[in-house]
């Protein structure tokens, strides 16, 4: 069984600036079957953006995605782990903090990401969860 967040993550996560619009960013999870992407800015990880951010603080509002920005729908309080982070605190701190997914970071360069189901498949890939997030995306 994985022990550690490097065992599991994926690397090399998909990224966006802060000043892409979130048309761009949307477009960038299409072609990598993401649902979330890190964004970066020279190189040092600011903050995160998922498919729900776009949703909840853009669309519900009725903004336009082509004009909005990454930067004003993406979170940047950010909890993240190191790749020799354990899988069982990767998840403490997920459940402490409410998250579904911590980028991991070597100083402040990301390297990977690593998602609830990412740990349920490294935990108990038999469980329902396990088995549900180890399924193809509904592509």
């Amino acid at each position: 069984m994985a022990t550690t967040v490097a065992e599991v993550m994926t690397r090399a996560p998909a990224t966006v600036r802060p000043d892409e619009t979130l048309a761009e960013a949307a477009r960038t999870m299409r072609e990598t079957e993401a649902g979330d992407v890190l964004v970066v800015d020279d190189g040092e990880l600011v903050g995160i953006l998922t498919d729900r951010d776009i949703v909840v603080r853009i669309v519900a509002e009725d903004r336009d995605t082509s004009a909005a920005k990454v930067s004003e729908a993406c979170s940047t309080e950010l909890e993240t782990v190191t790749p020799d982070t354990l899988i069982d605190d990767a998840a403490e701190l997920m459940r402490l903090r409410a998250v579904r997914r911590l980028p991991v970071v070597e100083g402040t360069q990301p390297i990977g990401i690593v998602s609830l189901g990412d740990l349920a498949i490294a935990r108990d890939e038999e469980s329902v969860l396990g088995q549900v997030s180890a399924m193809p995306s509904n592509r």
